[in-house]
Parts: structure tokens; sequence; C-alpha cells
């Protein structure tokens, strides 16, 4: 097995005494902001027969209007990769009149899933995760979004294409999605991580009856690493993933009503497809926990017939070395002292009462390394 690598860290102590809606990335301490990719913002513009799509400048953001699209019946989504860049986010938070506290939800990338309400707009944030099957680890990125009446922001860490399918179904003029407003593209893009969860937890599935196998078989402290690994997963996915439950169920309910009445039989379905992940996930925690007891009883198992073996040697040994003693003694008359044949007498006293030991413990089945 690969050595596994660490979790990011996040420089959460930058943030530390500044006021509430500073607009400071919180994101992977080892990288250098300077060095990572330009951020990249994508528009597409869409409707039934039509579909726009462009990488817009900062140029373009400067004139960018909302309306323009809207007045043409169209429906905009803008999909912005790369959070590091504050003076973008404020960009874009000016352009859309964004809260300040949703510009620094956005920046910073250590929060939990959550739904904030406002008056022309709902944000979302979620997580999306990476499983490497090979080195056992797990990446998380955070994915936010801002629903309007009539677009769709969402903004990703960094370009991982885990939107590409609904692109694809949109580029397809004419399909289902297309004829639908932002509220079903939010949908579509959630349905879509919450099926990269699956896609994980069936990974991690695998590799737990994977590991349960090879523990019966012959545990060693490779499979410990892996049972911890595992643990690891599950309990990333477990923090994302209860959250998400209650996002959708605030979602379901619609008290802002930015999700249309045909829309939220879909939102319900995602609800369900999560606690469906949740009752899988807790399985697996199950399954871990039951593995670790594996592995403990098998060790001690594996202890206790090693002690049992040196145990029988031992006790095979005494009376030997117990007639040894005796006739070790400084005395001048002794049994078999003086006789010509009297040291193969003691030995075959010690080997007739070995062999006598010997036959006890095999039929208490001492001798047999499975009992």
């Amino acid at each position: 097995m690969k050595k596994s690598r660490k979790s990011p860290k996040k420089q959460l102590s930058k943030k530390i005494g500044m006021p509430p809606g500073s607009l400071v990335y919180v994101g992977n301490m080892d990288a250098d902001v300077s060095k990572m990719p330009k951020p990249t913002v994508t528009m597409m513009a869409y409707a039934a027969d039509d579909v726009t799509e462009k990488v817009l400048s900062t140029e373009d953001l400067a004139t960018f209007k909302i309306s323009n699209y809207a007045d043409a019946g169209k429906k905009v989504w803008l999909n912005i990769h790369g959070v590091h860049d504050a003076a973008l986010i404020k960009q874009i938070g000016d352009l859309f009149h964004l809260h300040p506290l949703v510009q620094e939800d956005i920046l910073n990338t250590e929060q939990r899933p959550k739904v904030d309400e406002f008056k022309d707009y709902i944000f979302l944030e979620v997580l999306s995760f990476q499983y490497d099957k090979a080195d056992m680890t797990m990446d998380s990125e955070q994915v936010s979004f801002v629903l309007g009446h009539d677009y769709l922001l969402t903004f990703q860490e960094r370009s991982t294409g885990i939107f590409e399918p609904v692109r694809g179904r949109i580029r397809a003029t004419r399909a289902h999605i297309c004829e639908l407003g932002v509220d079903y593209l939010a949908y579509a893009l959630l349905d879509s991580l919450v099926d990269r969860y699956f896609s994980v937890l069936e990974d991690v599935g695998d590799a737990s009856d994977a590991l349960e196998e090879k523990l019966l078989a012959k545990p060693t402290n490779a499979e410990l690493h892996v049972i911890h690994h595992l643990k690891h997963v599950s309990v990333e996915l477990r923090r994302a993933v209860w959250p998400l439950r209650e996002v959708m169920n605030n979602l379901t309910r619609n008290e802002s009503e930015f999700f249309k009445p045909t829309t939220l039989p879909y939102l319900r379905d995602v609800y369900d497809h999560t606690v469906n992940f949740i009752e899988s996930l807790e399985s697996i925690r199950d399954s871990l926990s039951g593995m670790m007891d594996i592995y403990m009883a098998s060790v001690s198992q594996r202890v206790n017939l090693e002690l049992r073996a040196l145990t029988v040697v031992t006790m095979l040994f005494m009376p030997a070395t117990l007639i040894a003693g005796i006739f070790g003694m400084n005395f001048h008359q002794m049994p078999w002292l003086a006789d010509k044949d009297g040291f193969w007498w003691a030995m075959g006293l010690m080997g007739s009462i070995a062999a006598i030991m010997i036959i006890i413990f095999w039929r208490r089945q001492w001798l047999s390394s499975k009992s």
C-alpha cells in the first residue's frame, strides 16, 4: 500500500481579529496563491433552442448585465473555478449584490454544508469528494451556490469536471433541462454531487469487503492501517452528508419559493438519496468498527497460541530439568548413580514423562494451532 497523503491544512488563523465580511481566502496553507491557476468564469446562457457558452474576462464582467439575458428569455449560469482571488469574488459579489458575509463564506473553504436565504437569492454550500483508491485518501472541495430568480452562480475551488455531464445536457439543445428554470439547473448540479458521493461510497465499500476477507485469513499491521484510512474517509463523508440532509430538507420546504413546485419532487428525490447514503455509510462504519474488533481478537488469539506453544515447550522440559537437578545433588548414595546404565535409565524416564505429557496435550488439543 502506498503512503497516504496528508489532508491540506486550512489557514483559519488568518482571519483572527478581522471584522465580519473580511474577504480573505482560507484554503490550503501549503499552496502559494500566486502560483495557483488563474480563476476562470464560464457563462452558459440557454433557452429551449439556444445555448451561448463563453469564458468571461474581467472586462466582460464589468459590463455584464443579467437583464440582457433575462429579457431574451434565457437562463444564466456562471461557474467560477478558483476562489482564491478575493478581488474577483468581490467583483462578482458587487455585480449580483451578494451580502459581504456570503462573499466571505465563498472564500472560506472550511465551511460545513448549509443554506442561507436572502431576499433576492439563496446561498448554498456543499462539499464534493474525490477518492483515490490506490492511496485510500480523499480530497474535498467546497462548492458554493447562489440561486437567483434568473441566474445561478457556482463557485469551485478548482476545475474537477464534476459538472461536465450537466453541461453536456445543456449543450444538447431542446433537452429537458433547457426548457426549465435555473432552479432545475441547481437541482441537477446537486444531484450530480450526490451521485458522486455514491461513487465514493461504492469504492469504500469494495475496499471494506476486500479488507474483511484479508482479516479473516491472516491479519497483519497493513490491514490495521487500511482500517484507519477507511475510518477517516467515512468520518469525512459523514461530516459532509449529515448537514447536507438538513440542507435538502430545508430546500424541500421551499419557504423562500426560489424553487418551482415542479422542481420540488426532484429535490425530495435528492433528499431521499441523501438519507439512503447516510444509512449505507453507517453500515460501512459499523462494519469497520467490527473489523477493528476482529483484528484485535485475531492478534490476541495469535499471541495466545504463541504463549501456549511456549508453555507446552516449557512444561515438556520441566520434568527433565527436575530429574537432572535431583541427580545433580551432592549425595554419595543415589539410585542409578553407580549403575553403568543409570544415565540411560534417567534419559528414558525423562523421555517417557515427556511422551506422556505430549499425549495428554494432544488429547486436550493443546498442540493444534486452530484450537
